[in-house]
């Protein structure tokens, strides 16, 4: 099974080829540079065809040579043939990223059946595409490997807010733990990450749902996660090292530690918590 330490010049995924979806923008681009500086082979895709080409070039700026593919993640014959693609020109793949996602904010009285439709589409099933299309390469080529599924700090526990998010990232968090289990054989760790309050574009791209001003209610909700302050290149640092560790679930951002650790103590007491984070979105 390839080892993911680190090791003193930094270049421990040198030769390694890492798939990451969604990597057009936000945590997904700063993985794939990230993964680029360390040495990697990169397989990358996103819908988002023009930050795609952003992403790709800077990664090859640093060195890395990078497949890109302008893919619809809840397309499964899609993912398919980025698989093929990646496995012609790479031969094999040694991390999975499945990091594409969205979300809608309201609760469940205000989140329509196509809000739900298109959240379950992408955040679940394009994970499942992820694992469907790249797991067998791994498994073929008996190099173990690691797969990391985003879930969320909504799917530790849940958010009223963000009612039908927290139910696909919840799903997220239960199959990346049974996939843990299910792949132990072939050495293939599987990861479950869980970001708190990240500051990238979904609050300005996450369609709102309810009463309110909807302009107001975005400027809020983007001004307190602006104020987190939290990047998305940190999130990649700690995504990679959740993988040298092969940690079953990695919380990221304290937020997200906290609501982890009272899940588990004081379900009460996470509860409350949880209630009082979800303010931000009214």
């Amino acid at each position: 099974m390839p080892s993911f330490r680190r090791n003193s010049n930094s270049t421990e995924l040198a030769d390694r080829v890492a798939v990451i979806t969604g990597a057009g923008s936000g945590i997904g681009r700063e993985l794939a540079l990230l993964c680029a500086q360390r040495g990697a082979l990169l397989a990358i895709c996103d819908i988002n065809g023009a930050g795609l080409a952003g992403t790709a070039e800077a990664a090859r700026t640093r060195g890395a040579q990078v497949l890109m593919s302008q893919v619809d993640v809840s397309d499964g014959d899609a993912m398919n043939r980025f698989a093929q693609a990646t496995s012609d020109r790479f031969g094999r793949v040694d991390l999975l990223i499945n990091n594409a996602g969205v979300a809608v904010v309201g609760g469940f009285l205000d989140t329509n059946r196509k809000d739900w439709q298109w959240l379950i589409d992408i955040n679940l099933m394009g994970v499942v595409h992820g694992c469907d299309a790249f797991l067998p390469i791994m498994i073929r080529s008996r190099r173990g490997g690691h797969v990391v599924n985003l879930s969320s700090a909504a799917g530790l526990l849940a958010n009223p807010q963000l009612s039908a998010y927290s139910a696909t990232k919840f799903a997220v968090l239960g199959l990346s733990e049974a996939l843990r289990m299910e792949m132990k054989p072939y050495g293939i760790g599987v990861t479950a990450v869980c970001p708190g309050i990240i500051d990238t574009a979904i609050t300005q791209n996450s369609p709102i749902r309810g009463d309110g001003d909807t302009a107001e209610r975005r400027k809020r909700l983007a001004s307190a996660y602006q104020k987190r302050g939290y990047p998305a290149d940190r999130v990649a640092h700690n995504i990679l090292r959740a993988v040298e560790r092969n940690r079953a679930v990695a919380p990221v951002a304290a937020e997200a530690h906290l609501l982890y650790a009272l899940s588990r103590a004081t379900p009460p007491l996470a509860r409350w918590l949880a209630a009082r984070l979800a303010d931000l979105s009214k």
